[in-house]
C-alpha cells in the first residue's frame, strides 16, 4: 500500500473528485472512511476498494478504473483503525466531503455549534465519536502524543472559507476539550481553503445496470459524473503531499474569487433550480431547467451576482455562466432535484445570502436571489423560518424590506407561475 491521505466521508463525491485526482497524480493511496453509514464502504470492500467512474455527456461516455483507494472503513465499527490512521506518521494528509451540515457550525455566524448533539457528544470524551471535527480533535491529541509529523486538513465542501472554517471550528472544539493539544493543532495542523466542483448525482440501479451490460462487469461502487471537474487549492499545505497539479488541480494564493463565482453562481443557481423542481414535481435539473422560466430565473440570477464578484485576470464569467447552463441541461447525467435539496438551513446562508446582503448594501435589486429564498421556504413550509437570526443573521432576520421580497407569493403557488413572473421575480425591496 502506497496510503498518505486518509479521506472523512467516503461519498460519491469523493470517489469522483479527489479520488480521480490522487489517481491521476500517481504515487499516493486512500484509506476513506465513512463516518455514517456502510452504504458506501460495503461494495467498495466487496470489490477489494477497485470501483469505475464513468463520465456522461450528450452522446458521449467516458470510463475511468479507479484503484487508489486503498481501505474502506465504517468509522462507528473500526474506531482503532480510523484513529490509528489519524494518528499514522505516514499520514500527511486529511480531506473531507461530510456536507455543509457535517461541520456542525451555526448557519449564521459559521463558528462551532457547541449545543449541537454530536459536538456535545463528542465533548464528553466518549471512546468513538460522531462528528468529523471529534475524529480530527482525536487524531490531533494522537498524534501529539506520538510525536507525528505535521498535517494538511483539506476540507473539500462548500463552504465560504472552508479550511478557515474548519482550522475555526476545530481548535475551538479542541480549546474546551484540551488545550494541549489545541496548541499543538495550531502550530502543527495547516487547514488549506479549497474549491471543488463536479456534478456528481446519486447512483441508481439502473446506472449500475447499464454499465454492466457495457462492460460485461457488475460495479456495485460505481460512480457517475460529468466530464467536468474543478479544484482549486490554497497553496499552504505542508511539504508531503500528492502532486495533484499533476492531474490539472490549480494552487493559488487566494482561493476567495474562485469560491465565490462557484458559490454564487453555480450553487446558489441550484439550490434554486431544486426547490423550483421540487415544487413542480421534477425529480431532475435537466427537466427543470427546461420548464417554464426557470432557465430566465437563472439567468436573472446571474445577473444580478455577476456584480459582486471580484474580477478574475483571464477568466470569462460570461463564458462560465454559458458553460453552467450546459452542465444543468447534461440529459445524460439525470441530477436529482431532492438530492440538491437536502440541507437547505446549512446551504442557503453559505450559498445565496452573502451575495443578497452585498446587493443590499450598494443599494441595488436582489429579486432574483430573494425569489430563491422563497423558493426554498415555499418547499419547507415554515413561515418561522425567516425570522430565524440562527440561519439569516440579525439583520436580514430584522429587516422588514427583505422579509417582505422572500414570502411565497399569496396568489400564484411556483409550481403555476408564469416564466414571465418567475423571470422578474418580485420588485426589490
Amino acid at each position: 500500500m502506497t496510503g498518505g491521505i486518509v479521506h472523512l466521508g467516503l461519498g460519491a463525491f469523493h470517489r469522483a473528485h479527489q479520488a480521480v485526482y490522487t489517481q491521476d497524480a500517481g504515487g499516493w493511496g486512500i484509506a476513506g472512511v465513512s463516518l455514517r453509514s456502510e452504504t458506501a464502504t460495503r461494495p467498495l470492500t466487496a470489490q477489494g476498494c477497485v470501483y469505475g467512474v464513468e463520465e456522461r455527456a450528450p452522446g458521449e461516455t467516458r470510463r475511468q478504473t479507479i484503484t487508489c483507494v486503498e481501505q474502506a472503513l465504517f468509522a462507528p465499527g473500526e474506531s482503532a483503525a480510523v484513529l490509528a490512521l489519524l494518528a499514522a506518521a505516514a499520514t500527511r494528509v486529511v480531506t473531507l466531503t461530510i456536507t455543509e451540515q457535517g461541520y456542525c457550525l451555526e448557519p449564521a455566524s459559521r463558528r462551532l455549534d457547541v449545543a449541537h448533539p454530536d459536538i456535545a457528544h463528542d465533548l464528553a470524551g466518549p471512546a468513538v465519536p460522531r462528528s468529523a471535527i471529534g475524529w480530527l480533535a482525536r487524531g490531533l491529541e494522537r498524534r501529539r502524543r506520538a510525536g507525528a509529523p505535521p498535517l494538511s486538513i483539506l476540507s473539500c465542501d462548500n463552504l465560504p472559507r472552508n479550511g478557515a472554517a474548519l482550522r475555526a471550528a476545530v481548535l475551538a472544539f479542541l480549546e474546551r476539550a484540551d488545550p494541549e493539544t489545541a496548541r499543538y493543532a495550531a502550530a502543527n495542523a495547516v487547514f488549506p481553503c479549497t474549491v471543488v466542483d463536479r456534478i456528481v448525482p446519486a447512483t441508481r440501479p439502473e446506472d449500475v445496470e447499464r454499465a454492466a451490460a457495457a462492460t460485461g462487469a457488475r460495479d456495485e461502487a460505481l460512480v457517475v459524473t460529468e466530464p467536468f471537474k474543478q479544484w482549486i487549492i490554497e497553496d499552504s499545505c505542508l511539504a508531503a503531499r500528492p502532486a495533484w497539479e499533476r492531474a490539472g488541480a490549480r494552487f493559488v494564493a487566494d482561493t476567495a474569487p474562485y469560491e465565490d463565482m462557484k458559490l454564487r453562481l453555480l450553487n446558489a443557481a441550484h439550490s434554486a433550480l431544486a426547490y423550483l423542481g421540487q415544487l413542480r414535481g421534477l425529480a431532475t435539473v435537466h427537466e427543470t431547467i427546461a420548464s417554464p422560466g426557470a432557465r430566465e430565473l437563472v439567468l436573472a440570477l446571474f445577473a444580478e451576482v455577476t456584480p459582486t464578484l471580484a474580477p478574475l485576470p483571464g477568466f470569462d464569467v460570461g463564458a462560465y455562466q454559458a458553460s453552467l447552463l450546459r452542465r444543468f441541461a447534461n440529459e445524460a447525467l439525470p441530477h436529482m432535484t431532492a438530492q440538491i435539496a437536502k440541507d437547505g438551513v446549512a446551504k442557503i446562508p453559505a450559498r445565496i445570502l452573502p451575495s443578497i446582503r452585498l446587493l443590499r448594501a450598494a443599494g441595488a435589486p436582489h429579486a432574483a436571489l430573494s425569489r430563491a429564498v422563497a423558493l426554498w421556504l415555499e418547499f419547507l413550509g415554515d413561515d418561522a423560518m425567516p425570522r430565524r437570526a440562527d440561519v439569516f443573521g440579525a439583520d436580514l432576520a430584522g429587516d422588514a424590506a427583505f422579509q417582505k421580497g422572500i414570502l411565497p407569493k399569496s396568489n400564484a403557488r411556483s409550481t403555476n407561475q408564469s416564466a414571465a413572473t418567475i423571470a422578474a421575480a418580485s420588485e426589490p425591496p
